[in-house]
């Protein structure tokens, strides 16, 4: 019995050491507190809310700020970015991306789609959202993120498939974006997720890679054209308007010279008709006032003339007698 005794000494170990039984149990209850007293408050951010949910169910929505809670698991905490820009990529994902729903696993699948005239062009876009309502974000459907993330390219190929290759790759990128925004979010609203859809922007849009070439002459072809088409349309405005222009002239000319030939041909008509009456009156008067007249508007055409009888011989003395009539300086 001694034995035994020495063997197993009465009391616990820490008894030997100087330690209570009493004072072991207050270490897990220590433990206990400082872990309640830090897990019984919470941090929400200026970008953020905060969704509360006690024993697994929906309690309230936190504002930014400082805030308690019951602690122990009793309450959990999940911040939702409600005041953030959040954004989907497709068929491409930029480094560095904090939502794992940003991008895909397999972007080529993504860009890779057929136009309404059955023709294969890649196209990368982004989806840039908010959170409107939190509580619907996290409770109304399962993986939220993700069911956008489904929607928007279910979207994005259904127009696509509604237009040609050339509207996709050209001058339809404008229009694909606004069409697209509008019937995403009302599948949002339908949906009833509390996202709000803000933009969709399409980024690169080419043909595959393996026409891409082949693509880029076409295009440089078509831009050659236009420029011709362009150089023409100038030179044809501006030759054709002097064309009309100067035939304008010449027939405003035309016109002026004949009404001007008209009324001279009238004004004669009428000139003649009167001198015939005179004529008719007195034709010797009217004869040698018509002599006289003539011969005063011819005479002074003429300039310098001798007259002289046809039956003169010596007429060479005559020659100088318009010199020797001309006036002469008197010598100072």
């Amino acid at each position: 019995m001694k034995k035994i005794i020495d063997v197993f000494p009465a009391g616990p170990p820490g008894h030997m050491r100087g330690v209570s039984p009493r004072s072991l149990l207050f270490i897990p209850i220590l433990i206990l507190c400082v872990v309640g007293v830090f897990s019984s408050y919470y941090t929400v951010n200026t970008e953020s809310s905060a969704i509360v949910q006690r024993l697994g169910r929906y309690h309230m929505t936190a504002e930014p700020g400082l805030h308690f809670k019951i602690p122990f698991f009793v309450d959990k905490v999940t911040i939702v970015p409600t005041r953030r820009q959040l954004k989907l990529e497709f068929g491409f994902l930029t480094d560095g991306a904090t939502n794992e729903y940003q991008g895909s696993k397999e972007p080529d699948l993504e860009r890779d789609m057929v136009s309404g005239d059955l023709n294969a062009a890649e196209v990368e876009w982004v989806v840039q959202y908010g959170i409107s309502d939190p509580k619907l974000y996290l409770f109304h459907a399962r993986e939220a993120a993700s069911t956008l993330r489904d929607v928007s390219e279910s979207v994005m190929c259904e127009i696509i498939g509604d237009r040609t290759v050339d509207e996709v790759l050209t001058y339809g990128r404008t229009d694909i974006e606004t069409d697209c925004l509008k019937k995403l979010q009302n599948t949002m609203t339908i949906f009833n997720m509390g996202i709000r859809i803000e933009q969709i922007q399409l980024k690169n849009v080419h043909p595959p890679r393996p026409v891409q070439n082949s693509f880029d002459e076409v295009n440089r072809a078509q831009q050659e054209r236009e420029e011709k088409i362009n150089i023409a349309n100038g030179e044809n405005n501006k030759v054709i308007p002097k064309a009309r222009g100067l035939a304008e002239q010449l027939v405003s000319a035309a016109e002026g010279y004949a009404l001007q030939r008209t009324n001279q041909a009238e004004g004669d008509v009428a000139r003649f008709r009167e001198l015939l009456i005179q004529y008719e009156k007195a034709p010797a008067i009217t004869k040698q006032r018509l002599y006289l007249e003539t011969m005063n508007e011819v005479l002074p055409k003429l300039g310098s003339k001798i007259i002289i009888d046809e039956d003169a011989k010596q007429f060479l003395p005559l020659m100088n007698l318009q010199q020797s009539q001309a006036p002469t300086r008197e010598k100072p």
